[in-house]
């Protein structure tokens, strides 16, 4: 038994009672301007969000992060949290990225017992640290002997079937086409990992402002489904 593959698929399980339904990403705001409206749109969102947006972002921190825990270096942890949390602009995102956080570490610390971790939630109580999903994601799949091109394929994995069920119920889609769209994807999820292996720091936050304002707008949409 690969226990290595089980921690994957339960740390990356969509299902995972976390609140990750709750939040769009700003899919909701493209989806009321008209942006996205059909499964091209859908997947074009889905592309760009992976490419443009979490490569410099989110996913940067899996992997850097994920390396300073097999250093067992909570400093430099800690430095990568407060440049995640500069770079979340939109409150809506800091916030989702904070509970999402919070909430995988409640599930997974009782049975994982890692002290790395126990003291990152020492600091996030001390207000020393937001405690953002990406960097405990990382901290445990680190932990858990995960290995890293795993654990970003199924970082990147995970959040693309969030993008694509957000899709099928806001624009609406067919689950065939969110089937057909994570076919479509599989190979840029596999050059993504390549290319977040060993990130650039100097790229860190080269993102899409577009996302942003997004999620800006969000706050004031007339109507809405999901929390960011």
């Amino acid at each position: 038994m690969n226990n290595a593959l089980l921690s994957l698929l339960h740390l990356t399980d969509p299902n995972l009672p976390i609140g990750g339904f709750s939040h769009s990403a700003g899919l909701e705001t493209y989806v009321q301007q008209g942006l996205v409206k059909d499964k091209s749109s859908a997947l074009q969102f889905v592309v760009e969000m992976l490419s443009q947006n979490l490569r410099y972002t989110d996913a940067a921190f899996v992997s850097l992060v994920y390396e300073a825990t097999k250093k067992n270096d909570l400093e430099e942890i800690l430095r990568f949290d407060e440049h995640c949390t500069a770079l979340k602009l939109p409150k809506e995102m800091r916030v989702a990225s904070n509970k999402l956080g919070l909430r995988l570490m409640k599930i997974f610390q009782p049975s994982n017992k890692d002290e790395l971790v126990n003291d990152y939630a020492l600091a996030i109580k001390n207000q020393k640290a937001l405690g953002h999903y990406c960097i405990a994601f990382a901290m445990y799949a680190s932990t858990l002997s995960i290995s890293k091109e795993d654990t970003l394929s199924g970082f990147y994995y995970n959040a693309a079937v969030g993008f694509v069920t957000n899709a099928v119920k806001l624009v609406p889609l067919s689950q065939q086409s969110g089937q057909e769209i994570l076919f479509e994807i599989q190979d840029l999820i596999e050059e993504l990992v390549q290319q977040t292996v060993t990130p650039d720091i100097d790229l860190i936050g080269m993102c899409c402002s577009g996302f942003d304002i997004k999620s800006m707008q969000h706050e004031r949409l007339y109507s809405r489904l999901y929390m960011s």
